[in-house]
């Protein structure tokens, strides 16, 4: 099939004859795919190479080799931390192979060529990461990769959605990562995963464990899953709010829970580091941001500080949640189209109970001491931007929960 080429600065059409050579066999075992093959659309930032090196099976050593010289495999690029670890790994001086849907962002509201734009001078490869023999061939013409980072997330937690993205889609990109020759895998996981409740949380669990057994089963290859706490955007959907006069809004007392919010540029930079950083290799790594762990009551009561207004707060009774989970999934049992509302009830109710923060196995309590910091962006510096500057480039789109 042919490719179309796209330059970030004009639209142009470039005919790009598919290889006959046997391409490589992946390393991983490939889920059987009843799909047909339709062909990649490629497209790439004008400072990008047209060249199509060959492709290789073996895992690609790198860590002796200089940023330029080795390339960055990236799944979910256009995601909210996708396109930060891009711009970190293409700032440091990776090469970037960036693997994005046709439409992205928010409701697909962004064009191929707003994608190109947005991620250069990355390569951008248009595949579906859920069709695995697509996927491969599609990236195949654009190999050998050193190492791949995926940053793939279901956009709202659904159950079917949760194992279709955070473990197939995921387990896809491993399986194309090692027939390009990839010798690191970054995974990008979230720390609630160590208190697995939630459909999302078990689907990235079994993922985990696939990754380790690749490990396990071929010594050149390495791994970092990286945990993080909350993201600051998932903080600040009140700011507004707020600003215009309205109270706080808390689940209970406001101490139920707290974590230690990392920045998008922090974490995108902790995410680059497990590319080179051997200490990082094959291990969990739990991540926050830095300073103490705050609960929602600290957060309104910082809000209200910057802002210079008296603190106002409506607590909700946690209960109130568990009566309209019980509602649903009752329904849910007469109704399967009902599934996700509960399992979103869940995902609500866990977020306003369980802390961001790693669990101490010893103690069975969540640790602000324990959960790692990194970074220097904090939560109240968000906050002063987010008052100044409004919510534009982080809304949350389909993974609002209220």
């Amino acid at each position: 099939m042919a490719a179309l080429l796209l330059s970030s600065s004009h639209l142009a059409t470039t005919a790009t004859s598919a290889s006959t050579s046997a391409r490589p066999t992946p390393a991983f075992l490939s889920f059987r795919s009843t799909r047909r093959r339709r062909g990649g659309l490629l497209l790439a930032s004008a400072s990008a190479s047209a060249s199509t090196p060959a492709p290789a099976a073996a895992a690609q050593p790198f860590r002796a080799l200089p940023a330029s010289e080795t390339t960055v495999l990236v799944t979910g690029a256009t995601g909210y931390i996708g396109r930060y670890v891009v711009r970190e790994l293409l700032r440091r001086g990776h090469r970037v192979l960036a693997v994005a849907r046709p439409r992205s962002g928010i409701r697909g509201r962004n064009s191929p060529e707003d994608v190109v734009a947005d991620l250069a001078p990355a390569r951008v490869v248009f595949s579906d990461v859920t069709d695995p023999a697509a996927l491969l061939a599609d990236l195949s013409p654009h190999g050998p990769v050193h190492a791949a980072v995926c940053c793939l997330a279901s956009r709202g937690g659904g159950v079917q959605d949760s194992w279709r993205v955070d473990y197939s889609a995921t387990l896809h990109t491993l399986q194309a990562a090692r027939g390009l020759g990839a010798a690191h895998f970054v995974l990008l996981s979230a720390i609630c995963v160590q208190k697995p409740l939630l459909e999302f949380q078990r689907a990235k669990l079994k993922f985990e464990e696939e990754l380790a057994a690749e490990a396990a089963r071929d010594p050149a290859f390495t791994y970092s899953v990286v945990r993080p706490t909350a993201f600051f955007k998932s903080l600040g959907g009140q700011v507004d709010s707020v600003k215009n006069g309205q109270p706080y809004v808390m689940f209970g007392d406001g101490r139920l829970c707290a974590c230690k919010p990392i920045s998008e540029e922090d974490l995108a930079a902790f995410v680059a580091d497990c590319i080179f950083d051997e200490d990082k290799a094959n291990k969990v790594l739990p991540i926050g941001g830095p300073g103490k762990a705050l609960t929602p009551l600290e957060q309104g009561e910082m809000l209200f500080r910057l802002l210079g207004r008296e603190p106002k707060f409506i607590k909700v009774p946690i209960q109130i949640m568990d009566g309209v989970i019980w509602v649903l999934d009752g329904l849910a049992k007469l109704f399967p189209g009902l599934e996700d509302a509960a399992e979103f009830g869940k995902i609500g109710r866990y977020y306003a109970s369980e802390s961001m923060l790693l669990l101490d196995p010893e103690t069975g309590e969540y640790s602000d001491e324990k959960t790692p910091s990194y970074g220097k962006d904090t939560l109240e510096q968000f906050f002063e931007r987010v008052i100044r500057e409004g919510m534009a480039g982080q809304e949350l789109g389909e993974q609002t929960i209220f």
